[in-house]
């Protein structure tokens, strides 16, 4: 392995999104990463949409606060489960997945890039699913306004 300074970057990054209707979320890896890292602040009461991803995986960590995992299981049915503190809960493709704060709670996600579509298949806020083509449209905007 050929350690190119070329290729490194020291940077710092992070983008905030304090538009999502449940909370807010930091993302702190870079876009080009060939991973995703960011940090769900989801606040008491709230829930983020049920949604399934078409390329995406993720696994979550709840870091503070409680907070329910409503995720499909081997059945292929919907149950919830109370996430434990500073455990590794992992989404596969293609699994129905939800979040629903019992209490302020943050969580980390680490996941492949967020590409493809997210499907939101019921949703608090009557939002539409996501696609590349709106990700990048709304990341552009917070990046702008974070300027």
């Amino acid at each position: 392995m050929t350690f190119d300074p070329k290729n490194f970057t020291n940077e710092p990054y992070a983008l905030i999104d304090n538009l999502k209707p449940w909370g807010h979320e930091i993302i702190f890896t870079n876009p080009k990463s060939p991973y995703t890292g960011k940090v769900l602040y989801v606040n008491s009461g709230k829930r983020i949409s049920l949604q399934i991803h078409d390329k995406k995986q993720e696994t979550q960590l709840l870091f503070s606060g409680r907070c329910n995992l409503i995720i499909d299981n081997q059945k292929g049915e919907l149950e919830t489960i109370e996430m434990k503190l500073l455990v590794g809960y992992t989404i596969k493709v293609g699994q129905r997945h939800r979040l629903a704060a019992i209490t302020d709670c943050a969580i980390f996600e680490a996941s492949t890039p967020e590409i493809g579509t997210t499907r939101r298949l019921e949703d608090d806020y009557k939002r539409p699913d996501q696609t590349d083509k709106v990700r990048s449209r709304e990341r552009k905007s917070l990046t702008e306004q974070q300027k």
